[in-house]
């Protein structure tokens, strides 16, 4: 398959699994910088491919084909980062920026010694699951947005769902990693902000922010 076909179906399985849940292929374009038509066409390509169902105005939806497809390429990409990060200590942009290209190109025999070499993780850096060699995501998310979480409470950070330069460097630069605890001080609901202390420092975070550090509450 080509590159723009695995990232279509990536893309329809990635965002029907996040808070949006959008699939209709003006948002698809959107997210793939293509163009409205351009995502109608492929849909329509791809439907005839057995890889998704396509309705005119309707989200789309992938077929058992396609989201078999998306599994493996997000499993590809997650353990390229999970290597990247491992034996380059490269950070959470870069590693991702690499994945985008080094997935398209790695065969099923050579994924399956970086997962061993690896000691077959279940989770990438940025705390997403991988999927295991038959495309199941063998683990439970039952992380909350940090926005959703209430004051006094201690969690740890589970998944930093976003692939821009300047939150990681600013996740870098203040402790928000993958597995680090903290606490949530106060919600400031009318100005959506939330003030969490982390490695003994506090800090007051924005809900663009908060909506994409995801947290598990430690019990």
């Amino acid at each position: 398959m080509s590159v723009a076909i695995e990232n279509f179906v990536k893309a329809i399985y990635k965002n029907d699994q996040n808070d949006i849940n959008n699939t209709k292929p003006g948002n698809i374009a959107k997210i793939l910088g293509i163009s409205n038509a351009a995502a109608t066409d492929m849909a329509k390509k791809l439907a005839l491919k057995d890889l998704l169902n396509y309705t005119k105005y309707q989200p789309l939806k992938l077929t058992k084909q396609g989201e078999k497809m998306a599994l493996n390429i997000i499993r590809k990409h997650r353990l390229w980062e999970a290597f990247l990060h491992k034996t380059f200590d490269m950070s959470l942009h870069d590693i991702h920026r690499e994945a985008e290209l080094l997935e398209h190109e790695t065969s099923d025999f050579l994924v399956e010694k970086i997962s061993a070499y690896l000691g077959n993780p279940k989770f990438d850096p940025h705390g997403d699951p991988i999927p295991n060699a038959k495309g199941e995501i063998t683990t439970k998310d039952l992380s909350i947005s940090l926005s959703n979480t209430e004051e006094g409470n201690v969690y740890l950070i589970s998944r930093l769902m976003s692939d821009d330069k300047e939150f990681f460097d600013f996740c870098a630069q203040n402790g928000l990693k993958f597995g680090n605890r903290l606490t949530v001080n106060k919600q400031f609901v009318k100005n959506k902000m939330t003030q969490i202390t982390i490695n003994g420092n506090t800090i007051l975070l924005n809900k663009d922010f908060t909506n994409i550090i995801y947290v598990n509450e430690i019990n």
